[in-house]
């Protein structure tokens, strides 16, 4: 079973990056794919292997920058929120 929460390390540590998603999930699995492969540092949480209050907190967190909860969401620079599969728009947004 993959980990709920952890930290990827990467070459590119230049933007703080949180991916919320779903162990389930193609797109988030796509998503997390990607940041990979640019080397992209970030923190992840798989909200569905979170229990009772830290899964509460993790939904409270993400409804902040994404009020439908759609997934994947990544929080770019605690600023910028980018909803679904968009490799162009990280790639932009994360300069790789």
């Amino acid at each position: 079973m993959a980990d709920a929460r952890g930290t990827v390390e990467g070459t590119h540590a230049q933007h703080k990056v949180e991916f919320y998603g779903l162990s389930t999930c193609i797109w988030c699995k796509r998503t997390r794919e990607l940041l990979e492969a640019e080397g992209i540092q970030f923190d992840f949480v798989y909200v569905d292997l979170l229990e009772g209050e830290e899964r509460s907190a993790a939904l409270e967190t993400l409804k902040r920058w994404n009020p439908s909860r759609n997934f994947p969401t990544l929080v770019i620079d605690d600023a910028t929120p980018v909803v679904g599969y968009k490799p162009d728009k990280l790639k932009e947004i994360l300069g790789v």
